[in-house]
């Protein structure tokens, strides 16, 4: 069964960090795109970073570049979010996908196979 699991969402103040995992079954993770999405209230879907799981590409929104790092742990089949220098405006619902379908593009949300539960993530100032 495939799975997505999120963690290490919450609560933080302007300027902090936080760092957000995602643990993939090894049939969603080998040798594919995964990234993370955002959702925050009365706003779009928005692709925040992805990365090629084996080729270590990696694509970023500009909003979170210079800010947000990804990357993954082949190991533990984990895809991590590293997000620094943190904003209001940062404040969403964070989702895990995986799979990006052949000629899909990484800021699609529909063109991912697989996605998680999602992890909230409050920015206050």
């Amino acid at each position: 069964q495939v799975q997505l699991v999120e963690s290490g969402g919450g609560s933080v103040q302007a300027g902090g960090s936080l760092r957000l995992s995602c643990a993939a079954s090894r049939d969603t993770y080998t040798n594919t795109w995964m990234a993370w999405f955002r959702r925050a209230p009365g706003k779009e879907r928005e692709g925040v970073a992805a990365i090629q799981t084996y080729f270590i590409w990696t694509r970023y929104a500009d909003s979170v570049k210079g800010r947000f790092t990804i990357s993954r742990d082949n190991a533990e089949n984990t895809v991590y979010l590293q997000m620094n220098s943190l904003k209001p405006e940062d404040t969403a619902m964070y989702y895990c996908v995986a799979n990006l379908r052949d000629e899909g593009h990484w800021f699609n949300w529909s063109d991912f196979a697989y996605w998680g539960q999602g992890t909230q993530v409050t920015v206050s100032t």
